[in-house]
């Protein structure tokens, strides 16, 4: 064998052979990753203990670090290949004209019926989330999320209770184009119809240093709404889910200093008419992860221009985001005690104003010595 294979000739080798081990890191391969690969991380693979009986098939995302990887292992004698153009050329290639719109939309009705489609009508009818004659730009950006939030608004409406329209928006910020063919792929293979439009978001914070990521997402957001309304579109749906909703909360007190919450539905300050909603509030991560799985779903991470060059593969420890780190603690608080989460989720559905110091509304600031007397 060569120093280095590709994801077409994956297939082809005897499984008993060699074994995919994924070097970057473990948010990315949670993300997706090839079948039965084995995920050790770049910083950690050369101290492993690896199988000197198989072929060491090296995978990063793009085929870059994980060559170098490949060729380090190869010279400590052991038989290691790099797969040309990572995992995002193996996705490339899974996701060629396939068609599984059929048993992705009878996973929703069957299997995932109680767990997701039950959760999906239950928000919308809490929060009075889709209303008779509403226009809702379905945003997509890609990922797990957004690609179920839309099938779950075409189940929606085969059930015809009221009317109602659906566009599925997606924007291009720069994505390369073997990023877009990925987002494009999956849209076709589920039968999702897509309206794509481009902006040069990746180009105007490439060269930001403090949080480009969340002036990212805050530039997607203006570029979303202001296309939906050009559509017609009163409302935007975004993919946000139940553990965004209690991560944020315990952001906001760990790291912000204030009790707040990822909200059901918002009016929009700088687009008059348009409302967020964000129909997935109720529905667990981990069932999301469950349906992409039990339907053979694969997704990148994430498209932008930091990850392009496999930085993923490469993470900064330092730089951890504080989503992470909150995600990691209640998911270690939750091994005590399971209730943790939903106690999380009603402590904002429970607010006694009898017993807060201060809290604010509309910008006005209320302190409980205001009526202490009274």
């Amino acid at each position: 064998m060569s120093d280095e294979i590709r994801a077409e000739e994956l297939a082809q080798l005897p499984a008993e052979k060699y074994v995919v081990i994924d070097i970057r890191d473990p948010a990315a391969f949670e993300y997706g990753h090839i079948n039965d690969s084995v995920n050790i991380p770049q910083d950690k693979v050369l101290d492993s203990e690896l199988p000197a009986d198989k072929t060491l098939i090296i995978c990063c995302k793009s085929g870059i670090i994980s060559s170098d990887i490949a060729e380090q292992l190869r010279e400590r004698g052991l038989d290691a290949v790099n797969l040309a153009g990572g995992y995002a050329d193996w996705l490339r290639i899974k996701l060629a004209n396939r068609q599984i719109t059929e048993e992705v939309e009878k996973s929703l009705r069957k299997k995932f019926k109680k767990s997701i489609w039950c959760k999906f009508t239950k928000a919308i009818n809490e929060y009075q989330l889709v209303q008779p004659g509403d226009k809702i730009a379905v945003c997509i950006s890609g990922g797990k999320d957004s690609m179920l939030m839309a099938k779950l608004f075409q189940e929606l409406k085969r059930h015809d209770k009221f009317p109602f329209e659906v566009v599925f928006l997606v924007m291009d910020p720069g994505y390369s184009p073997e990023n877009r063919r990925v987002i494009e792929n999956n849209a076709s293979s589920m039968s999702i119809p897509i309206t794509v439009f481009e902006s040069d978001i990746f180009d105007s914070v490439f060269n930001i240093e403090k949080s480009p990521c969340y002036i990212c997402a805050r530039m997607r957001r203006g570029y979303l709404y202001s296309r939906a309304k050009e559509l017609g579109c009163n409302k935007i749906a975004l993919g946000h889910h139940f553990d965004d909703v209690i991560e944020t909360i315990l952001m906001g007190m760990l790291y912000g200093g204030q009790v707040q919450t990822m909200m059901p539905k918002l009016h929009s300050t700088n687009f008059e008419g348009m409302e967020l909603i964000r129909p997935m509030y109720l529905i667990r991560e981990s069932e999301i992860k469950h349906w992409r799985d039990y339907n053979d779903l694969h997704f990148i991470q994430c498209a932008c221009k930091f990850t392009d060059t496999c930085t993923t593969c490469d993470p900064d420890t330092r730089s951890v985001s504080k989503r992470m780190v909150v995600k990691d603690l209640i998911a270690e608080l939750s091994k005590k005690d399971p209730q943790i989460e939903k106690n999380i989720f009603r402590s904002v559905e429970n607010v006694n104003l009898s017993t807060i110091i201060a809290y604010k509304q509309h910008g006005e600031v209320h302190h409980f010595l205001d009526t202490y007397d009274e």
